[in-house]
C-alpha cells in the first residue's frame, strides 16, 4: 500500500480531533504524504500536548477550534474544507473520565458522530469517511479469542457503551443515507475503524498507563498500576494509523462497497500483554524503576481481557501490524527519553519515528514480494 498512499498527495483531508494524541500523529503523517489537511477539534486536551509541541498548526491548510456538540460549526467547517476524505477521531477518549462525565461522553461520542455524518450529508459531494471508534465497542464477554467485526456492540461502562452506540449510529447512517448498494449514485463511502490500546510518544492524557509510567520513572517513584492482570491489544500508534491510511487509500483509489464496513486494526494474535508485562518491559527498556499495584476494590470497572481479530484487514486490505509489542515499547520509551531527558524537539522525534516506520514497511514489502516470487518459482518447478 505504499504506492497507494501516494494518492494522498493533493487530496483534501478533514480530521476531527487533530489536536489530540492520535489525531496529531495522523495529521503529521498526512502532511508528509502531501495531503491538504483541515482540522476540527477542541483546544489541545492536555498541557503539554503533541499538537503544540510539534508546532502542527502551520502545517495545516485549515483549522477550526470547535466542538462536535455544535452541529452548525461542524457543518460550516466541513463545507469549507470540501474534503475528499474524512477521518473522524474526535472523542471523549478516557474510560475513567466517562464515569465522571457520562452525559458529556455520550453527547460527544454518539451525537458528535451523528453531527459529523449529518455534515457529510449536507456536503452533497462524493467523499470517503472513516469513523474511528474503539476496541471497547464490543459487548465484552471476557473471552480469550479476538472479537470480530460482526460481534455484538455493548459496554458495561459509559465510555465503552458510547463507542458501541457510535458504531450503531454509523451503521444506521450507512444503511439509510449512504447505502453501499447505491454507491454509484451518492458517491459516499462510510467505514468505521476499531483499534487496540495504542502507545507512543506524545501522549500526556490523564489516567493512561504510559503517561503515569513515564511521570513516575522521571521522579524515581514506583509506577502506579491499577489493573496489573488486565490484558490489552497494545500497539504503537503508527500501526493502527497505517491501517486507517491503507483503508483510506483503497477508498480513494477505487470506491467500492467492500470498503464500507467496520474494520479491526490490532496486534497479531497472541501478541497481547497484561498491563504488568507492559510496565515491566518498559522499565527494562528505561533502565531502572519499579511498579506497585495500587488497585482498590472500589475502583471503576474496566474489562479484564480484550483482544481483536484482525483477519478481515489482513485478508481484504493486505494490512498487517508492523511493530510488535516489544518494538512498540522500545519506540515509545525511546521517544520520551529523547524528548524529556535529551531535549530533542517533539517534531523531530515524531518525524524520525514516521520515517523509521516507513523504511520498515518498505523492507517488509520487499521481503514479502521476494517470498511470493520464490514460492511462484517453486510451484512452477513442481509443475514441470
Amino acid at each position: 500500500m505504499n504506492d497507494a498512499r501516494s494518492l494522498y498527495s493533493g487530496k483534501r483531508v478533514f480530521i476531527t480531533g487533530h489536536t489530540g494524541f492520535k489525531g496529531a500523529w495522523l495529521s503529521l503523517w498526512l502532511t508528509r504524504l502531501g495531503a491538504s489537511v483541515h482540522g476540527f477539534s477542541l483546544p489541545p486536551p492536555t498541557e503539554p500536548s503533541i499538537y503544540a509541541r510539534a508546532n502542527l498548526q502551520p502545517l495545516l491548510a485549515g483549522e477550526t477550534i470547535g466542538d462536535l456538540r455544535d452541529p452548525q460549526a461542524l457543518q460550516r467547517s466541513v463545507r469549507a474544507a470540501a474534503p475528499d476524505l474524512v477521518f473522524h477521531l474526535a472523542a471523549q477518549a478516557l474510560v475513567r473520565r466517562s464515569y465522571e462525565v457520562p452525559e458529556e461522553t455520550f453527547a460527544v461520542n454518539v451525537m458528535g458522530t451523528a453531527h459529523l455524518l449529518d455534515a457529510v450529508r449536507d456536503l452533497a459531494k462524493p467523499c470517503a469517511v472513516i469513523c474511528v471508534t474503539s476496541d471497547k465497542c464490543y459487548a465484552n464477554q471476557e473471552q480469550v479469542w479476538g472479537y470480530r467485526e460482526q460481534d455484538s456492540m455493548g459496554g458495561a461502562d459509559p465510555y465503552s457503551a458510547s463507542k458501541g452506540a457510535a458504531e450503531l449510529v454509523i451503521a444506521a447512517y450507512r444503511h439509510s443515507y449512504f447505502n453501499p448498494a447505491a454507491l454509484s449514485h451518492h458517491g459516499v463511502q462510510i467505514a468505521s475503524a476499531r483499534a487496540g490500546n495504542v502507545i507512543g510518544g506524545g501522549d500526556w492524557a490523564r489516567d493512561r498507563i504510559v503517561v503515569d509510567m513515564v511521570a513516575a520513572l522521571l521522579k524515581g517513584a514506583p509506577v502506579p498500576v491499577r489493573n496489573p492482570h488486565a490484558v490489552r491489544p497494545w500497539q504503537h500508534v503508527l500501526d493502527p494509523l497505517s491501517g486507517y491510511l491503507d483503508l483510506g487509500a483503497r477508498m480513494l483509489a477505487a470506491p467500492d462497497p467492500a470498503w464500507c464496513r467496520a474494520w479491526n486494526f490490532g496486534p497479531l494474535p497472541g501478541a497481547e500483554l497484561t498491563v504488568a508485562q507492559l510496565v515491566e518491559c518498559s522499565i527494562a527498556v528505561w533502565g531502572s524503576g519499579s511498579w506497585a499495584d495500587v488497585g482498590t476494590p472500589d475502583q471503576p470497572y474496566e474489562a479484564g481481557s480484550l483482544r481483536l481479530c484482525i483477519d478481515q484487514a489482513r485478508c481484504q486490505l493486505g494490512w498487517t501490524p508492523l511493530w510488535d509489542d516489544r518494538m512498540a515499547i522500545r519506540k515509545t520509551v525511546a521517544w520520551y527519553k529523547r524528548v524529556l531527558c535529551g531535549g530533542d524537539s517533539v517534531r523531530s522525534a515524531c518525524d524520525d519515528d514516521i520515517t523509521a516506520f516507513g523504511k520498515d514497511q518498505q523492507a517488509h514489502l520487499q521481503a514479502a514480494s521476494a517470498f511470493c516470487a520464490s514460492a511462484a518459482v517453486g510451484r512452477a518447478n513442481d509443475a514441470n
